[in-house]
């Protein structure tokens, strides 16, 4: 099965994050190789300065829902990673020359 592949034998709710599932359990496999004292940080770093909060909260939502899939360390380090709030990255206009941009500076 390619990656942009549904697996149709995980239930429709959870399709929407496999990708998430799969990106997070990356991240977690390569600081598995690192020393125990800095995996949850390492994962939770990572998250936290590279995915936009779309993807955070997303990330939560499937926690939230048990986390299906997740390597353990994933749901370790979700401790450490910053919850979005719930109007953080949902289209709020961030863009120049929109709401909350850098327009007429």
């Amino acid at each position: 099965m390619s990656h942009d592949q549904l697996d149709t034998s995980v239930p429709d709710e959870h399709h929407g994050h496999e990708k998430l599932v799969r990106m997070a359990n990356q991240i977690a496999t390569f600081f598995l190789s690192q020393p125990e004292g800095v995996r949850m940080d390492g994962v939770a770093t990572h998250i936290n300065k590279f995915w936009e909060p779309r993807m955070r909260r997303h990330l939560f939502e499937h926690l939230d829902a048990g986390g299906a899939g997740l390597l353990p360390l994933v749901i370790e380090a979700s401790t450490l990673i910053r919850r979005p709030k719930e109007t953080d990255g949902m289209g709020t206009g961030t863009k120049e020359g929109t709401a909350g941009g850098t327009f007429g500076r």
